[in-house]
């Protein structure tokens, strides 16, 4: 039997943290409540979670900072709730590692429904080398200085392995494996985040903005804005 996909609901309100546990125990969840930050961050490391849904608003340590120090350490998906529904509120939230952002009230069947999708994107496991194809083809790219491989989700720039989140990866997998070939945020959206993804077109700046962060450019490749369009992974001869 499967072992089921385990999700910490890190949340300082008892009710709201039992019934998240209740929905997603009845869909086969293994589900932990924290009601803290410190009490999440220790939860985080010895009950190795597939996703974290985490509460903005926590006493002591808030959501922000515990999404911070979890990203230190660790790429599992996080979904961020809370009553902040603000576009300053969703951008700096994803900014500190987000894979998604869900704004209280709720409704139960949305957020069984979000779960599964980020998980659906994020969670890669390994099957036994027996089950494999033989001939399973590989999601590599390469350029000078550049290589990304989405099959085990690993990004070296200038011979360093750059720490990302699954999300960053397939963003700029995708777009480097269509060099010089122009996105725009909508489509960006529908290819990584899937339909699913209720969300602005923000969320594919912000993470653009991050992978630019880490890997810069060089005079081979960059990844370049197309104002008004969208986005592109341009070669330069």
């Amino acid at each position: 039997m499967a072992e089921k996909e385990k999700v910490l609901i890190v949340d300082d309100d008892e009710n709201i943290a039992e019934l998240v546990s209740l929905y997603l125990t009845k869909e086969c969840f293994e589900c932990r409540i924290a009601n803290d930050g410190e009490t999440a961050l220790k939860d985080a490391a010895a009950f190795h979670p597939d996703l974290i849904l985490l509460d903005l608003m926590l006493p002591g340590m808030d959501g922000y900072e515990v999404c911070r120090e979890i990203r230190h350490k660790s790429n599992v998906p996080i979904i961020m709730l809370s009553a902040k529904g603000e576009v300053f509120d969703k951008v700096l939230g994803l900014e500190m590692g987000a894979d998604d952002y869900i704004i209280k009230p709720f409704d139960s069947k949305e957020l069984v429904a979000r779960c599964k999708a980020v998980l659906r994107r994020f969670q890669v496991t390994e099957k036994p080398a027996e089950e494999k194809p033989a001939a399973r083809p590989q999601k590599y790219v390469e350029y000078p200085d550049l290589s990304v491989n989405l099959t085990n989700y690993a990004v070296i720039c200038r011979g360093r392995t750059i720490d990302m989140p699954p999300k960053e990866i397939e963003l700029l997998y995708f777009l480097a494996s269509q060099p010089n070939q122009v996105f725009t945020r909508e489509q960006l959206l529908d290819h990584i985040w899937g339909y699913e993804y209720v969300g602005d077109t923000r969320t594919v700046d912000v993470h653009i903005k991050r992978i630019r962060e880490k890997i810069g450019e060089t005079e081979h490749w960059a990844v370049t804005t197309i104002w008004s369009v969208g986005y592109k992974f341009e070669v330069r001869n």
